[in-house]
């Protein structure tokens, strides 16, 4: 596939290294392409800027938001901070995102009170929510927005079952970001689809949750398993 990345923080280079390792076309999108590959610094966590690794892989494109998605037609890849999604979104524009799949991996965090950060969209409305409000003939499907990136695209790291959420209102987007994941290594009655992009309210409330468990076990290896009664 063809396959734009928005983002080029930890996610976004997580998802990159594991998609072109499954032979997919990159296209990386940022705002500014000269800047970004001017960076040499890590990031507070002590990861490398994408700079480096793009000229490790010269078949990865490293693009404008907009020139990203005009390459990548067949999936798009939201991985920043959600805080800047709709903004980001806004520079592709409406007719490129005309029935595109979006496969959304992004929160509503606040940092600017420190860490951790709170959420500035909750209880009645989500992100996912508001992005597909905003472009109602893009295809939202939320995900991967419950775990660290190490485990979006390496499930296999923790032992047993564990799951991944899927919220958005398009079956056949679901079926199609349900592939990719499996290509990752969940299996799929690991993945769990909550429903219409509505759902999306409860996994963006999760992160609270797995915030608090990372400052407790100081480790970002781990992940949330739902647990049923067979019958």
């Amino acid at each position: 596939m063809n396959i734009a990345i928005l983002g080029t923080g930890s996610v976004g280079q997580a998802l990159a290294k594991k998609l072109l390792e499954k032979g997919h076309n990159l296209y990386i999108g940022t705002r500014d392409v000269e800047n970004t590959m001017k960076q040499t610094e890590s990031d507070a966590f002590g990861n490398s800027p994408i700079s480096f690794w793009i000229k490790e892989n010269p078949a990865v494109e490293l693009l404008r938001f907009k020139e990203a998605v005009e390459k990548g037609e067949d999936l798009i890849v939201f991985s920043m901070n959600g805080q800047y999604a709709l903004s980001c979104l806004a520079s592709v524009g409406t007719d490129l995102l005309h029935d595109k799949i979006l496969m959304d991996i992004s929160n509503p965090l606040d940092f600017s009170n420190g860490f951790p950060p709170s959420l500035f969209i909750n209880n009645t409305d989500s992100l996912g929510e508001q992005i597909q409000k905003a472009y109602p003939n893009l295809k939202v499907v939320k995900t991967l927005n419950t775990m660290s990136n190490p485990i979006m695209v390496n499930p296999k790291a923790l032992k047993g079952d564990h799951t991944v959420f899927m919220s958005g209102n398009d079956d056949e987007a679901k079926v199609k970001v349900a592939s990719v994941l499996q290509s990752f290594g969940w299996e799929a009655h690991n993945i769990f689809d909550l429903g219409d992009i509505s759902t999306a309210r409860g996994t963006e409330m999760m992160l609270p949750i797995w915030l608090r468990l990372f400052g407790k076990l100081e480790t970002p290896f781990y992940n949330f398993h739902v647990n049923t009664l067979q019958a």
